[in-house]
């Protein structure tokens, strides 16, 4: 397998945006998969995906959002949909082929809007648990559980702890030292790496997935896709539900979909190996096989 990444930065609309790039190998390479995270997390959760797509011939590319990991922070506070959308434009217009965006969460919103409105600006999509209709109740959780960092954790055990109460269905990993890739050390107190005014601190504030404008802006670019089309479920999501992903079929009637048994919303850390798999074989007939 191919495991080594090599950190490259794009320029997104008006912020320098971290990533890392796997490059295809074997010498022959099969087109690009940018992968987008979802709020607040990291590139770091692609890892092995990066990592197994690279092996099967892929260039992949994992990208911090702005505000999140190692990408600049917005002078202006703007962590909207459009102002993801713009970057992802900028990101997109220096590859030399149409890219398969992979997106969760968050990601995979900024992808399906973004091919609502530009329908070249990929040739495959991705949507690893999200669909234009999200559950409020795990809405709520996901911004609940990333609220509860605001004052920071004492000790990366405590930041695990807080990580295995949100996600008690993975293994807990024996060491918490992995989380020091997501978290950056301040006045003796570790934070989430992401910029603190991306959610806002009042509990009853209208979360980004599940504001209703949002989830009709989704509905529209649904109806309006016509590539190759993927839904990632998890088995277990609070997120998606089952009628979330039935209409999510119903809008785009081509698309495929796979529901990994098990799995939360974070389905490719819960199960990379379904998840991996069931991805390259949607990618099998977008290959372009390109000699490098």
């Amino acid at each position: 397998m191919v495991s080594r990444s090599e950190p490259v930065t794009f320029r997104g609309s008006g912020v320098d945006l971290a990533a890392d790039r796997w490059g295809a190998a074997h010498g022959v390479e099969y087109g690009t998969v940018l992968l987008l995270h979802g709020g607040g997390q990291t590139r770091h959760s692609w890892q092995k995906t990066g990592a197994r797509l690279a092996a099967a011939g892929w260039t992949a590319i994992a990208i911090d959002a702005r505000g999140h990991g190692d990408s600049e922070w917005a002078a202006d506070a703007d962590y909207g949909v459009d102002a993801m959308i713009a970057d992802l434009r900028e990101v997109v217009a220096t590859l030399q082929v149409e890219p398969v965006l992979v997106g969760a969460s968050m990601g995979g919103i900024t992808s399906l809007i973004a091919l609502g409105q530009t329908p070249g600006l990929a040739r495959g999509l991705v949507l690893v648990d999200v669909t234009p209709r999200i559950e409020a109740e795990g809405s709520a959780e996901i911004n609940a559980f990333m609220r509860s960092g605001s004052h920071g954790f004492s000790s990366l055990e405590e930041a695990a702890d807080a990580v295995s109460a949100y996600i008690p269905n993975r293994v807990r990993a024996p060491r918490p030292e992995g989380l020091r890739k997501n978290l950056r050390l301040r006045e003796g107190r570790w934070f989430w790496h992401w910029d603190p005014r991306f959610i806002s601190d009042d509990p009853q504030a209208q979360t980004f997935d599940a504001d209703k404008e949002m989830q009709e802006r989704c509905r529209t670019a649904a109806r309006s896709l016509t590539l190759p089309t993927l839904l990632v479920r998890g088995g277990s999501s609070r997120v998606v539900s089952q009628e979330g992903a039935a209409e999510l079929q119903e809008l785009v009637p081509t698309a495929q979909r796979i529901d990994v048994s098990g799995a939360g919303h974070m389905v490719a850390g819960d199960d990379n190996d379904i998840f991996t798999a069931g991805l390259l074989d949607f990618l099998t007939p977008l290959r372009l096989s390109v000699t490098t």
